[in-house]
């Protein structure tokens, strides 16, 4: 086999690199596939962005931060939402990452987004159906559940459905929230997908619920019932592989700090996974195929996270931005269950 070595190739004037025309074939039992799409979308995936917050002044802030999954350390900053939002959703797809509604300090129907891959500011995307405070979100790669209206205990809660891949677009209704207690508040339900199912959990002030119900992401319609987790629990928060789900059960208005797991592609009660090691506070929770990341656990700063295939306690990871979001945060990722 002949062996070429060559530190430098230039166009026969010597101005430029080499310019190859004309028909140019590779004999090889090997392939090479050439890099498409925009130069923002490619590289890694497995990159966690922390959305809004509340901070004890002034309030609401725009901040986006993000981590890397697979590793530990604290948040780094990412850029700003359009405009300060707590108590928000936050859904993506394996590019884009999404903030519905949020409080400042009055509720909005806002829908942001902004590119995962490359860190800068949101930009606007559309509106909700109706305001969010305290709601849910999950996605697929084409689609956004969004559970609206859930600070409004006289108002029927619903889901919002979002077209992730289009340039920019309102919301459109998708289904009712129907498992008993069909019209009351589901405040700061947990919620988390896989690629054709997406899972909501607990919730409720000033009644707090142990209820798990489900969707088909892909078909128009009402939740149906899925389980029980172990407990009642308000301010729970999902992440998931495109297997199995893990639910943290972090603040108000009990200290419980149990961690429950289910298979989402079937149906039944919770199971405990092991405990969070720190509680308190309304968090938020982000996910690779391999681990499940909490942000904005007790005393707000701290972020700790669970191993999928492995039952326990969650890990210390690191802390968020100090200054920044200490509660009400919302997460995502573009690697989480539901993409696969």
């Amino acid at each position: 086999m002949s062996q070429i070595s060559v530190n430098d190739i230039s166009s026969l004037d010597g101005k430029s690199g080499p310019v190859i025309s004309g028909i140019t074939t590779v004999s090889s039992t090997g392939y090479m596939m050439v890099p498409a799409g925009p130069t923002e979308y490619r590289g890694g995936r497995g990159r966690g962005v922390i959305v809004g917050g509340y901070i004890a002044s002034p309030g609401a802030t725009n901040t986006l931060q993000y981590i890397t999954i697979s590793t530990t350390g604290n948040s780094k900053d990412f850029g700003d939402l359009t405009d300060p939002a707590h108590s928000a959703s936050a859904f993506a797809s394996s590019t884009r990452g999404f903030r519905a509604g949020g409080a400042n300090p009055t509720s909005t129907n806002i829908i942001d987004y902004f590119t995962i891959s490359s860190t800068g500011n949101a930009f606007d995307f559309g509106d909700l159906t109706g305001n969010l405070y305290q709601g849910a979100a999950l996605s697929n790669e084409t689609r956004g559940l969004v559970y609206t209206a859930a600070g409004y205990p006289s108002t029927q809660h619903f889901l919002d459905s979002v077209n992730l891949s289009s340039g920019g677009t309102n919301a459109i209704k998708f289904g009712d929230v129907v498992v008993y207690p069909k019209y009351k508040p589901r405040q700061n339900m947990g919620a988390l997908a896989s690629p054709t199912r997406g899972v909501f959990a607990g919730g409720g002030f000033p009644d707090v619920y142990n209820i798990i119900e489900y969707a088909t992401i892909s078909t128009f319609g009402n939740t149906i019932d899925f389980g029980d987790l172990t407990h009642a629990a308000r301010s729970v928060q999902g992440v998931s592989n495109s297997v199995r789900g893990v639910f943290c059960t972090s603040g108000p208005p009990s200290a419980i700090t149990i961690t429950n797991y289910i298979t989402i592609a079937s149906t039944g009660d919770a199971q405990t996974f092991g405990d969070c090691t720190t509680g308190g506070g309304q968090s938020s929770g982000c996910a690779s195929p391999t681990r499940g990341v909490f942000q904005g656990l007790s005393p707000g700063l701290t972020m700790e996270y669970i191993t999928f295939n492995t039952l326990g306690n969650t890990t210390d990871f690191g802390d968020l931005l100090s200054g920044d979001a200490t509660g009400d945060t919302e997460a995502c990722s573009d690697a989480h269950g539901g993409l696969g």
